[in-house]
């Protein structure tokens, strides 16, 4: 067994330091922050796995000659983008796929596709080791809460119980049992389809099984959370708030997720039952060892003059330069603070409200103004600004799309829609309207974003690293207006009540906004 070359670990040395400096924000918030999520706590096992498989496959990977290859400058040089994107836009996942092509495009530089083809199984299942985008994680644990909190329902209702949803709030005519993002099932779900890929690797199967095993840790997944807020619902009753606030709470996800390794088993033991027989996880078995991890034919430190080499640490250490040699610091501009929005505003009068502490804290914004203005017949818009003065990683606009439904606002219709500003000045703005059991409200809501009016939030991450490049900015807000359909009136009346409160809050706002 020939041992790994001195020059290699230099390599390998010298990568790990220039993507440490380059990446050490994103690192920094990964590990210290994001794996301290419970959600995501998992992640953290995911390096530990993703090596130990690798290095269990060593004998099959040492069997394949190393053949350097400049296509891994494809990987690489993506990644750098996304690096730019990710630093300049303001958005932690960008710089951690980044990181993940940029050593995906090292190895296939020095190791060459054959090898790289061998150990795409523990390169793909990195990936598992990163948090979801804000904005993707914000709309999935709302469908979940929402899903979950629906099959809890359902359950409670074949138990016997009175039981009815509103949003993800269960009402069980003793108590109210809100599913919040701790009850979504995601903490549940993401590691079991993490461990049933890693089941699914080692089973000696048709691909179809295999599928079918992964697949199935979803529903698998979402039925046992509902399960267990269908229990909390029927021994509440019993116990009290206890069940659903204390031991109880926590001891009975553990229990439930470790019930599903079980299941899985036993879904494993179907399928070997169905087709062909003697599938099995597969037990790696001794492979003739030619020598372990190549990374270069050259000997000695000459390998260090290795063009690839060469050419791979010139891009990361000119991205290193440029990232910390330019000045790239946010130019924040002066505004005015929105507690000094009027309250009087054509012919709508206006009190402001406070929001919860620990609202606003999980926010993140600069600045905010939350007040409901009244017409001279008595109707209600409630107006709520959101400004930021930076967008950059994590503190970021959140669109009412993501939040609505979870007050048990289901969406009639929705889409973007032109309103007429005078002067023949007219914007482009979304528009929302939700029902709620007998309710409607109509909701418009925008981004102004640095002299733009933008309508969702893939243009304002975009719009983001463009500014953060050019003009050094990357502030910006959130507008929503929201009223209700008053019983007996048409939607065109609300749609002309509320067109004629942006109307006028619009100019208002631009000498707020920067």
């Amino acid at each position: 067994m020939k041992q790994i070359r001195p020059s290699a670990w230099l390599k390998v040395f010298l990568y790990g330091l220039v993507i440490g400096v380059l990446y050490r924000s994103a690192l920094g918030h990964l590990v210290l922050g994001d794996w301290f999520r419970e959600d995501y706590s998992h992640c953290a096992v995911v390096p530990l796995v993703v090596l130990y498989l690798i290095w269990d496959r060593r004998a099959r990977l040492s069997s394949v000659a190393s053949s350097p290859s400049w296509l891994g400058l494809g990987p690489l040089v993506l990644g750098i983008g996304l690096f730019w994107l990710g630093e300049l836009g303001g958005e932690y996942f960008s710089m951690y796929l980044s990181m993940w092509l940029v050593v995906v495009g090292l190895l296939w530089l020095h190791l060459g596709w054959p090898k790289i083809r061998a150990m795409a199984f523990p390169l793909c299942l990195a990936l598992a080791m990163f948090p979801f985008p804000n904005f993707i994680n914000s709309k999935v644990l709302l469908k979940l809460k929402l899903l979950s909190s629906q099959i809890g329902v359902a359950m409670l209702q074949m138990a016997g119980m009175s039981a009815y949803r509103e949003g993800n709030v269960i009402d069980l005519g003793f108590t109210r049992l809100q599913v919040v993002d701790a009850c979504s099932g995601l903490r549940y779900m993401l590691p079991l389809a993490v461990l049933s890929l890693i089941m699914a690797y080692g089973y000696r199967a048709r691909w179809w099984k295999k599928a079918v095993l992964v697949l199935s840790s979803i529903p698998l997944a979402i039925l046992v959370n509902s399960l267990r807020i269908a229990l909390t619902g029927v021994l509440y009753r019993v116990w009290g708030a206890e069940v659903a606030e204390g031991f109880f709470h926590g001891f009975s996800g553990w229990l439930i997720f470790m019930v599903t390794l079980p299941v899985l088993l036993l879904e494993m033991w179907v399928l070997n039952r169905i087709g062909s027989p003697g599938e099995r996880m597969e037990k790696p078995g001794p492979e003739a060892v030619a020598e372990v991890g190549g990374c270069g034919d050259r000997a000695g430190f000459k390998a260090l003059r290795q063009p690839v080499f060469l050419a791979a640490m010139g891009l990361l250490v000119a991205t290193v330069a440029l990232s910390h040699g330019v000045e790239f610091r946010e130019k924040v501009p002066v505004n005015r603070p929105l507690r000094e929005f009027p309250m009087t505003v054509g012919g709508w009068t206006g009190t402001a409200r406070a929001m919860d502490g620990e609202m606003v804290a999980s926010l993140h914004f600069s600045d905010y103004i939350m007040a409901s203005y009244q017409d001279g017949s008595g109707k209600v818009i409630d107006f709520y600004v959101a400004y930021y003065e930076s967008q950059r990683k994590g503190e970021a606009t959140h669109s009412p799309e993501t939040c609505l439904p979870g007050g048990g606002w289901e969406f009639e219709d929705s889409g973007v829609q032109t309103v007429n500003m005078g002067q023949g000045r007219a914007v482009r703005i979304s528009r929302v309207l939700g029902r709620n059991q007998g309710s409607r409200q109509l909701v418009y809501f925008w981004f102004p974003q640095r002299g733009r009016i933008l309508t969702s939030l893939y243009q304002v991450k975009f719009y983001a690293f463009w500014d953060a490049l050019t003009r050094q900015r990357t502030d910006g807000a959130l507008v929503r207006v929201i009223s209700e359909v008053y019983p007996g009136e048409s939607m065109e009346e609300a749609e002309d009540r509320v067109g004629r409160f942006v109307e006028g809050v619009f100019p208002v706002l631009e000498g707020f906004l920067p």
